[in-house]
């Protein structure tokens, strides 16, 4: 079961890791935060001092077209906040 499943890279979230080393994830739903500060130190290579979490349901989605109105619902998913010691970073685009 892969625990990270991909880096959230936002305007937000940029901001927070320049300023309080802070780094965003979507995560498996059913990890918890030793499961996540685990994954995270052994994929990048750094020391994580605090995981949050935080965990979103999905929304229903209307959208109206000839064939009449089609309803759906967007995903849930866990997000997680993980927190760096002073001096490490994590570089997202250094894959690219």
């Amino acid at each position: 079961m892969e625990i990270l499943l991909k880096p959230i890279v936002t305007e937000k979230l940029t901001d927070l890791g320049e300023s309080l080393n802070r780094y965003g994830f979507i995560v498996e739903k059913t990890a918890d935060k030793h499961q996540i500060k685990k994954a995270v130190e052994a994929m990048y290579d750094v020391t994580v001092t605090a995981v949050n979490t935080m965990r979103y349901g999905g929304k229903r989605k209307t959208r109206y077209t000839k064939a009449g109105v089609l309803a759906g619902k967007t995903n849930s998913f866990k997000k997680a906040i993980v927190t760096l010691v002073e001096g490490d970073k994590i570089d997202f685009y250094s894959n690219i």
